[in-house]
């Protein structure tokens, strides 16, 4: 039995967690917690791109910032409707392998 975890299961149960969060203050606070985890990911990454590599990924780089910094400022409304959005995606990215 394979009991590797897969990214995109770790992925989607954080953001059921945020869909389920019935507490509108905690489900903001994850959803930081989300930017903030994917702050950390973008940063090591750029510190381990250099040349090429950096100029290569930079655009994507700093497109995934702004991505992230449109994130700031959701209410739980707009969390649970993201992360939804978000569970779908990888859904269909699973049926798609």
């Amino acid at each position: 039995m394979n009991t590797s975890v897969n990214t995109d299961d770790v992925i989607f149960n954080f953001f059921k967690q945020i869909c389920d969060e019935k507490d509108d203050q905690k489900c903001v606070e994850l959803g930081k917690e989300w930017i903030k985890a994917m702050e950390t990911n973008l940063s090591s990454m750029e510190a381990n791109l250099n040349g090429a590599d950096y100029l290569k990924h930079k655009d994507d780089i700093q497109s995934n910032r702004d991505h992230l910094n449109s994130l700031k400022n959701k209410n739980s409304t707009e969390w649970r409707e993201y992360a939804t959005q978000c569970m779908i995606e990888i859904m269909n990215h699973k049926g798609q392998q």
